[in-house]
């Protein structure tokens, strides 16, 4: 009698081997002609290959490079723009030093963001200071409200915010809500249902559901925007989140975050109507949005976005010439550092140049993997010169960036892949000696609350930490 059983278990095993062999072939293939950065093209490779299972999941949720369409076509952002760059087009004079003005016509040329001067720039940073003003401002509006979160919570300081939202509406103001459908997963529907009943506008980004769900959970729209009546806007790192406020376990959440009186606000208004144009559908380009505005203070500012569409990182790049020209100084607060090859070594040029290149991360960060994985880059820098900073007092979660007493930068950007390549992000780029100062300050009364690391010192840590970083240093690009 034929034993099928001993026929049968090796047959099983050379298909399940030559079915497993061409999957993760041609997930592999998939990958290599998805033309991505090959560092991050080589990360999925190691992932596929050590973990298959695992690998295809992860690459099939979050791996693949959809390029899509852009979120508005030129003919609709050409009218939508019409305003701002008239507005831009009849100032006399934009005071920018000959060192910014490279970096402002950068931004000017490939993002159509607009230099505007007579800006006053208020900071925040901490999240009771910036909710109070935020409260108080809304209070004040008298035409519109524009709103725009990546995180906007279920819990007591939401619920206020939120409060305030449909108060305005139920008085005949226009408002209008984005939020970005991953970051608020949990805040349940009934939420944002109860505006929506008030008169409240309320729409999401990229709103995640099976089957689609893979084609969107990759991309997300991180930014924070509020504007009101066209005049004041806010802008920078803090969501609407009682942690914000509050803080967190082990400490304070230091974050940064501004309120800009003044015509750079045409750039974050345009911003919110090309969002509110992508989910929508509807194009917003009234004059009332834009409204002609005085003098408020002295600065000049730029509001400049970057998305993972289009052909340039904005951003990033704009980033990589700040840091190449600075000649004295550039400091930098970022809660998670994973940064592309062009930005680590445009650091790392820089301080061996003789520049003074400070980094400051939190000591201890909300996500353990990803703070691993920054670590990873720590010794790079130093072996460079970069003096680096761990934020010991709480949660460092602000994007504050600090140039030469000249140039500054607050917005929703971090220093890693995600920022750069995946999430839409939206930036304040300040030319103004005196917010330079001030945010100069602000870096060095934090740092009085670091630990500075040094080279000798790092290299003595544990081989498991070395272990840990140096394998997610590999899996850094996908984090």
């Amino acid at each position: 009698m034929i034993d099928w059983g001993m026929f049968l278990e090796p047959t099983a095993r050379i298909i399940y081997d030559v079915v497993y062999f061409v999957v993760i072939s041609s997930m592999i293939i998939m990958v290599i002609l998805d033309n991505r950065n090959p560092v991050k093209t080589i990360a999925w490779i190691l992932v596929l290959l050590f973990l298959p299972i695992l690998g295809i999941l992860f690459y099939i949720f979050f791996g693949r490079s959809q390029r899509r369409e852009r979120i508005i076509n030129k003919k609709s952002l050409d009218s939508l723009l019409k305003k701002p760059r008239a507005e831009y087009l009849a100032q006399t004079t934009v005071q920018v030093s000959d060192e910014e003005k490279r970096l402002s016509e950068f931004f000017k040329l490939t993002n159509q963001a607009f230099p505007f001067e007579g800006n006053k720039i208020d900071i925040f940073t901490e999240g009771y200071s910036m909710i109070a003003a935020l409260i108080r401002a809304l209070y004040g509006a008298k035409k519109h409200i524009h709103f725009e979160y990546y995180i906007f919570e279920d819990d007591p300081i939401g619920r206020l915010v939120r409060d305030v939202l449909m108060d305005k509406a139920r008085q005949g103001v226009e408002v209008r809500v984005i939020y970005d459908d991953v970051g608020c997963w949990r805040v349940p529907n009934a939420f944002f249902d109860e505006m929506r009943k008030a008169g409240v506008e309320v729409r999401s980004y990229l709103k995640v559901r099976y089957p689609r769900f893979t084609s969107r959970v990759n991309y997300r729209n991180h930014r924070k925007v509020v504007v009101i009546d066209g005049e004041i806007g806010f802008i920078g790192g803090m969501n609407i989140a009682q942690r914000y406020v509050t803080g967190v376990s082990w400490g304070i959440w230091r974050d940064t975050h501004l309120m800009i009186h003044g015509k750079a606000v045409h750039g974050m208004q345009t911003v919110f109507l090309v969002d509110w144009y992508f989910v929508d559908r509807t194009l917003i380009t009234g004059t009332r949005y834009f409204p002609k505005l005085g003098t408020f203070g002295d600065a000049v500012a730029q509001v400049v976005t970057s998305e993972p569409v289009g052909l340039w990182r904005e951003i990033m790049q704009g980033l990589v010439m700040a840091i190449s020209k600075s000649r004295k100084y550039f400091y930098m607060q970022t809660p998670y550092f994973l940064p592309t090859e062009s930005i680590l070594s445009a650091m790392q040029t820089a301080a061996l140049a003789g520049v003074d290149i400070r980094l400051m991360l939190p000591l201890k960060a909300d996500n353990q993997v990803t703070h691993w994985a920054s670590c990873s880059y720590v010794g790079d820098i130093l072996r460079a010169g970069v003096k680096v900073y761990f934020y010991r007092k709480g949660f460092l979660h602000s994007k504050l960036m600090v140039s030469d007493d000249a140039l500054s930068t607050v917005g929703s950007t971090n220093l890693d892949f995600r920022s750069f390549e995946q999430n839409f992000e939206v930036n304040a780029f300040m030319y103004d000696r005196d917010t330079a100062k001030r945010m100069k300050d602000i870096f060095l009364n934090d740092q009085k609350e670091c630990t500075q690391i040094f080279l000798k010192h790092w290299k003595q840590r544990s081989w498991k930490n070395k272990v840990k970083e140096s394998v997610l240093k590999l899996l850094a690009p996908l984090l």
